[in-house]
Order: C-alpha cells, then sequence, then structure tokens
C-alpha cells in the first residue's frame, strides 16, 4: 500500500487575510480545521504541518499533527515556492527521520469546508490511476468564451480569438478553474519537476462551491463565515 504524507503549508505571513491561517471560523483555527480533515479521512499515513509560525505549530500539535521543526525564513517569504517547502521537509523527513513516503498530499489550510470524502477520493483517484498527480478542480463561474481583455487602443476584444463565439452557454465546452482543496503527486514528480503537476495530472472535480472556497481575500473570509452561519448555502456549483 502506497504510503501518502498529508502535508499542510501555513505560513504565518499573508497579505490578503492577515493571519489567516489561525483566524478561528466556527469556533477552530483554519489551521485546525484542514488537520480534523485530514485525520477523520484516515487514509494518509502521516500528517505534517508546515510553518514558520511557532502559534500555528502549537495549535497543530495541540491536535495532534507532527511539526518536526519550523520552517526556514527563506521560504516562508510571499514569492518563496510552496513545493520548495514540500522539497526541504520531504529532505529532513527523510535524513532526520528515515521518514520516505510515496507521494504528498497537499491540503492548504484556506479550504476550511474540504471533506474527508474528498481527501479519501483524491487518494484513491491517485492511486487507481498509477498517475504522476491529481488535482482538484471545479467548474469555471465564468467561461473562458465570454472574457474579453482590453486592446492597446481600448476596445474589447475576444480573450480566445479562436473559432466563432458560441451564442449559448450550453454549446461550450465545460471549462474548470484550478481549486485549491486537493493536490496528490509522486514524490519522484515533485523533486523531477518541482511541481504538484505533470503532463499526466488527472482532475478531480469538486462540485460543491462551498468546499471549493478558497480563502485568499477579505470577502473570501466574509463568505466562509456566511456559509458557516447558513451551512446549506453553496453546495451546488
Amino acid at each position: 500500500m502506497q504510503k501518502i504524507l498529508g502535508w499542510i503549508p501555513a505560513r504565518w505571513h499573508s497579505k490578503g487575510v492577515p493571519g489567516k491561517n489561525k483566524r478561528v471560523l466556527g469556533g477552530q483555527p483554519l489551521i485546525v480545521h484542514a488537520i480534523r480533515s485530514a485525520q477523520q479521512a484516515a487514509c494518509l499515513d502521516r500528517i505534517v504541518v508546515s510553518t514558520d509560525d511557532p502559534e500555528i505549530a502549537e495549535l497543530a500539535r495541540e491536535a495532534q499533527a507532527d511539526v518536526p521543526w519550523l520552517r526556514p525564513a527563506e521560504l516562508a517569504a510571499d514569492d518563496s515556492p510552496v513545493v520548495a517547502s514540500a522539497i526541504y521537509d520531504l529532505q529532513r523527513l527523510q535524513a532526520e527521520c528515515h521518514y520516505c513516503p510515496d507521494a504528498v498530499m497537499l491540503l492548504q489550510a484556506t479550504s476550511p469546508y474540504r471533506s474527508p470524502e474528498t481527501i479519501r477520493a483524491a487518494r484513491n483517484m491517485f492511486v487507481e490511476a498509477e498517475g504522476e498527480s491529481v488535482v482538484s478542480v471545479t467548474p469555471a463561474r465564468e467561461h473562458p468564451h465570454w472574457c474579453r481583455r482590453i486592446a492597446s487602443d481600448g476596445s474589447l476584444e475576444a480573450f480566445s480569438p479562436e473559432g466563432p463565439e458560441p451564442l449559448r452557454r450550453q454549446a461550450l465546452v465545460p471549462a474548470y478553474h484550478l481549486a485549491g482543496v486537493v493536490y496528490v503527486a509522486s514524490i519522484a514528480t515533485i523533486l523531477s519537476k518541482r511541481s504538484f503537476y505533470s503532463s499526466h495530472t488527472k482532475a478531480l472535480v469538486i462540485s460543491s462551491e462551498k468546499e471549493a472556497l478558497d480563502i485568499d481575500t477579505p470577502f473570501d473570509w466574509l463568505v466562509a463565515e456566511a456559509l458557516w452561519s447558513y451551512p446549506g448555502r453553496g453546495e451546488s456549483a
């Protein structure tokens, strides 16, 4: 059976929503929501939190997640790639803990409505497809065919000019955008491509707008709070 590491990155700094990874939603911090969903999925070999914040580390340990060390400052900047921190942890886990999983499942703390069922579905898709990676997507709210760009003279033009533009949404090929709910990649993919993506990435479709919510702005936070107050909202795409 493949060993899949549940890996939760949670930096202290955030431009959009300051301190968001430890903000409290529904009685518990976002970092704890992520840990609880991973624990309830009961399909991950280990759950590790990567953070540069001692307070987040303490919250994570109290929730029974593993925080073997704090992330170095050079890996916690705004422009630090998430995959660089994943590689850093993988290398230290192997060197210092003699632990080497087959794959990593990235679970961002900013997706508080992620379900254990989705985590299990991502794991199963990765194992059954024998692929390099699995990434969650959600149906696009605005289809690319309806997008426009502004030309140098200020006029609007089609963003994707190739082909005639359909008049009805039903005639369009379905479009999806990335949802930050879950990413799974083999260790070989992460180390060789320095990415959770590959040419053989499989798509896990998240149909629930609520579950696909990624908190990145103050408005997203307001939506998350509203959804908590009205739990039946946002269940369909």
